[in-house]
This record gives C-alpha cells, sequence and structure tokens, in this order.
C-alpha cells in the first residue's frame, strides 16, 4: 500500500519545475521512468503523437541527448546558456489512486525563457502522469499543451 498522498503529488510538480527554473536537467531526467515521455502536441486534443505531428515527442534516450547538448562545450546556441521561469497554478489532481500507484494532474502555467534580450513567453497546461516505484513518483509521461500550439514557433530550447 502506498503513502503518497495528494500534498506529495502537488510538491512533485512544484519540484520539477524548480529543477528545470535551476537547470539541474540530471535531476529533472531522473524524475522520468525508464519508459517515460515527453510530449508537446502540434494539435488541439491530439490523441496520438506517433501517427499525427507534435512539436516534441521523446522518450528518454532522446532526452538524455537533449540534456547533453544543452550541457556541451559546443553548444554554441546556448552562448550564453538560455534560462527559464514557470509560474505554475495549483496543480489538480485528476486522478488519484495511490493503491495502484497511478496519479494523473493538470496543471495551468506561463513559462518565459529568455537568452540575451530576448524573452519568450508561452502559456498552457501541463498534464503529467505519475507512477509509484518503490515509493517515490516518477513521470512516465509529460504532456505540454501550448495555448498557441498552431503558431510558428522558434527553436524551443529549453523545457516546460
Amino acid at each position: 500500500m502506498s503513502t503518497i498522498t495528494r500534498e506529495d503529488v502537488v510538491a512533485f510538480i512544484y519540484r520539477e519545475a524548480r529543477l528545470l527554473d535551476e537547470l539541474d536537467y540530471e535531476a529533472w531526467l531522473g524524475l522520468f521512468t525508464e519508459d517515460g515521455y515527453y510530449w508537446m502536441p502540434a494539435e488541439w486534443r491530439q490523441t496520438d503523437p506517433k501517427l499525427q505531428p507534435s512539436l516534441m515527442y521523446e522518450d528518454t534516450l532522446l532526452l538524455r541527448v537533449r540534456v547533453e547538448r544543452l550541457a556541451g562545450a559546443r553548444t554554441f546556441s546556448q552562448k550564453p546558456k538560455s534560462r527559464a521561469q514557470h509560474l505554475l497554478q495549483l496543480p489538480q489532481v485528476d486522478v488519484f489512486d495511490p493503491d495502484g500507484g497511478l496519479f494523473r494532474t493538470w496543471t495551468s502555467f506561463h513559462y518565459v525563457e529568455t537568452r540575451h534580450d530576448v524573452q519568450t513567453l508561452y502559456a498552457g497546461w501541463a498534464t503529467h502522469e505519475l507512477v509509484a516505484l518503490d515509493g517515490d513518483l516518477k513521470i512516465r509521461l509529460k504532456r505540454v499543451d501550448l495555448v498557441n500550439f498552431d503558431a510558428p514557433h522558434g527553436n524551443i530550447q529549453l523545457f516546460m
């Protein structure tokens, strides 16, 4: 039987955003299950990341490659490094099944990414599908739906 509470689930979402804001990508990757995915759909209410185009659909291997690229000395697109800030509404816990070890949240957010004197604002909703593994929460799927998913986007350098 799991001892994970709703407060633990909400705190996990805030902790994940803080790790991203602090550019602690190694710790952030540690929040994912081995079969975890990070998904940013390109359509409103998109249901299939494989048969429909997405802005991003990355497994942990691709996430690892992006994290290593961001940390690389020869990543000239990150000199100086981009910075980010998440502003989250209180996450709503839509599925809370501690006995089954499954939790799903929905969080409205504003996200700012800045590099040099250019700031880019994104707004949207993040859905987290979390599982309990050995008493710890892990991300099986993080889905980021942008309000302006259909607008032209430049290079999204970091993770929302």
